[in-house]
Formats: structure tokens, sequence, C-alpha cells
């Protein structure tokens, strides 16, 4: 995939041409996520079929911290393009001063109109700013108008076909040059997340004349070629689905063991390893809350098991042990005559696909009942876990570089 880097850029291109000239024509895209969209797990996506990073500092202000180019690591044209930068904002002024002190180093700004949580509601972004088009339009414009690099949106649908297409033209009009559907309504979050509507997305991409990202529903390497044929879209974007199974976008190798997966399921202890040596590797600093929130997620098949491993990994310490468990566990699998298609279930309320616990796979909420939701409530689960140990980390402000032992 042949790009160009900003000092090569003649000019400011525009939709395809800077899709095809500037990012390479990129089908598969790893989006923003809070926290965990530090380097080195944008090098990790690389290696595994990512061919676009788009990264957020989650900040209305540009931060050092969240993107850091001093040490000529974030943003290098030798390992972190092509690259996004996205900012959440609601003053067009403050987000054109943070837009400007990272245009030198990325190849466009994104501007978070998706983001449904509660700390959207109260910052007043991301999904929040939805029925305030006069603003969004603005907040668009300001930065087509006055960076060096495009502007793009990522946003979410409304629920009518309609008033979403009209949305996503106001927003191509403001001069936004992509656009990423994401097919979720503001309310679909957490355990009421549900399914994507790729018909939104399909009708999005047949009114716009620029190119059209589609998320949501990317759960294996075959939902990508599922959801280019059905919505028409330019590429398709992964979230979650690419946080628990950083080779997402990677085909099954030629020594696979199933005959049904397609994609790419390497052992996610060794993928663990291969994050925690990249991080080990760079200059750059890596939050310890970042390192921690990736292992919960990558190993998360098997910790509902090794209960014990659980522990170590809030210290981010330890040794070879889960890696030394898994491939255990792998041996007497295959001893026993056992072939990986054996040994994959259906989870009964999503109907997907349960691998093998030492696999990396995707994470999907399984529908809970009223009574399994409150019970739930009352019942911390492996997730509280992870995300109290995260909580933890993210308060200390603390750096994993020199924190970080092998799993």
């Amino acid at each position: 995939m042949a790009v160009q880097t900003t000092s090569d850029r003649p000019r400011k291109l525009a939709g395809y041409d800077f899709y095809h000239q500037i990012l390479g024509s990129p089908k598969l895209i790893v989006a923003p996520m809070v926290d965990q969209s530090e380097l080195a797990w944008r090098i990790l996506s690389r290696r595994y079929g990512a061919q676009l990073y788009v990264l957020t500092p989650s900040a209305h202000a540009y931060r050092s911290q969240a993107f850091n180019p001093s040490f000529l690591e974030e943003g290098s044209n030798a390992h972190d393009r092509p690259l996004i930068v996205q900012f959440c904002a609601n003053n067009p002024s403050q987000l054109l001063t943070s837009a400007l002190a990272v245009q030198d180093h990325c190849d466009a700004v994104d501007i978070n109109l998706g983001c449904p949580q509660d700390i959207a509601r109260k910052g007043h972004y991301g999904s929040f700013l939805m029925d305030e088009w006069e603003l969004i339009h603005d907040l668009i414009n300001i930065l087509h108008e006055n960076l060096s690099i495009p502007v793009t949106a990522k946003f979410r649908i409304f629920p009518s076909i309609e008033k979403t297409v009209a949305y996503a033209k106001m927003l191509e009009s403001a001069g936004a040059q992509i656009l990423t559907c994401h097919g979720r309504l503001r309310t679909q979050r957490g355990q009421n997340t549900g399914l994507a509507d790729w018909a939104h997305i399909k009708a999005v991409k047949e009114a716009v004349r620029v190119p059209v990202f589609a998320n949501g529903n990317i759960l294996f390497h075959e939902d990508v070629e599922k959801c280019l044929k059905e919505t028409g879209a330019d590429g398709v974007m992964s979230a979650e689905g690419q946080l628990y199974n950083p080779a997402l976008f990677a085909p099954a190798s030629p020594g696979n063991l199933s005959s049904t997966l397609i994609g790419a399921h390497p052992p996610h202890a060794d993928l663990a390893l291969e994050y925690l040596a990249i991080v080990k590797s760079l200059k750059t600093p890596t939050p310890t809350s970042a390192v921690k929130g990736h292992l919960f997620k990558i190993m998360h098949p098997a910790l509902s098991r090794e209960t014990d491993l659980r522990e170590r990994l809030g210290r981010i310490r330890g040794s070879n042990e889960m890696k030394n468990r898994m491939e255990r566990d792998a041996v007497e699998a295959i001893k026993g005559g056992q072939m990986i298609d054996d040994l994959i279930t259906i989870e009964p309320t999503t109907g997907l696909r349960v691998l093998p616990h030492w696999l990396s796979q995707p994470y999907f909420r399984p529908i809970k009942s009223p009574t399994e939701a409150s019970k739930r409530a009352s019942s911390p689960t492996l997730d509280s876990h992870e995300h109290e140990d995260v909580k933890r980390a993210r308060l200390s402000g603390q750096s994993a570089t020199r924190d970080v032992d092998t799993l």
C-alpha cells in the first residue's frame, strides 16, 4: 500500500483523492478507543493486517500524554502511518487549536460525533451533539477551512434512515472528507449494545460522494467481506472486536487447524507477549492503564479459568505461566484426537461461535433476562475486576514501560 508522507504532499487532497493517494485505499481500519489507542497497540495492529488507525487522545485539548511525537515515534513515517487523530469537541476555536498542534504528525483529524458514554453526556460531545447540526457544521468547517490536512467525522445513526442520510449529507457539506458511520443508535451501548444496522450505512454510502467506512458487527474475519458487500462501504472499522483479537484483520495461517475459521486466531498468550515486547522496545511511554486494559481483553477467554493469574495481570508482572497453561490445554486437546472445529461451541443467546479458551476471539455480551441482569448487578464479574484494575492504574498515571514483565 503506497502511502505519501506529510512532507511529500503538494496540496491538501479531498475525498477519494485523499483516500487513494494519501491513505492508500485502506479497507481495514481500527477504530479510535479511549485509553486503548496507544502507539504499541497501533504497531501490533498493523502487524496483523490493519491498514489505517484512528487514534483518540480523548480530550477537547491536545495533550502530549495521549499523543507525543517528541520521541520521533508517534506519527512517524517508519511505523505509524497512515494515521488519523480524533478529537471530541463542542467549541470550534478550541478544536482548531488542538488540531493545529497535531496536523504535522498525522494524515487527517477526525471529529468524535459517536461516543454514547455518560462522560460524553457530561462533557457535551460525541453523540450528544447529534441534535445540534449548526454547531457540528461549524466544528467540521473550521478544520476544513484552516488545516493543511483533511477533516473526517465518525457518527452514529438516527432511528430513521432518512434523518441519518440528511445528517451524513450535512457532515459532507461542512467539509468532512471521509465519513465513518457506526450503525448503532446513541442508546445502544453496554448491555444494550445489540446489532449495528447495516441498512443505514448502505443508505449513507449511496447518498454521499466521499468515502464511507462502516462500523459495527465486525467480530470475525469473514464479517469484513459480508459488511463490504451488504453496505457497499469503502472500508470497515472495528473497535471492540479488534481489542479482543488484534489479529482480526489477518487471514488464517497455512497451518490453521480449523476448516471453518478463515481468519487468524493466534494463541492469546502469544499476542500478549508480542504486545509487551513492543511496549518495552519503545521510547514513547505506554500508560499502565492501557497495558492492563489490553491484557485483560486479549486473554479474557482464559481468565475465568485461570483466576490466580488475574491478580498477576493487575500488577503487570508474572512469568510465562499463562502461555505454559494454554499450551498444555491445547496439547491435551490435540492428543485426545480433537480438532479445533470439534471444540467450537455456540453461545445460545447470540448464536455466535465460542472458540477454545486458548485462542484469541471476540467478546460479546450474552443477552440477559431481567433476573440475570439484577443478579449481575449484585455479583461482580470478571469485567468488573478488569474495570477496577484499569481504573486504579489510570488514577496512578503511571507508565508501564519499566513495569512490564512477560506473562
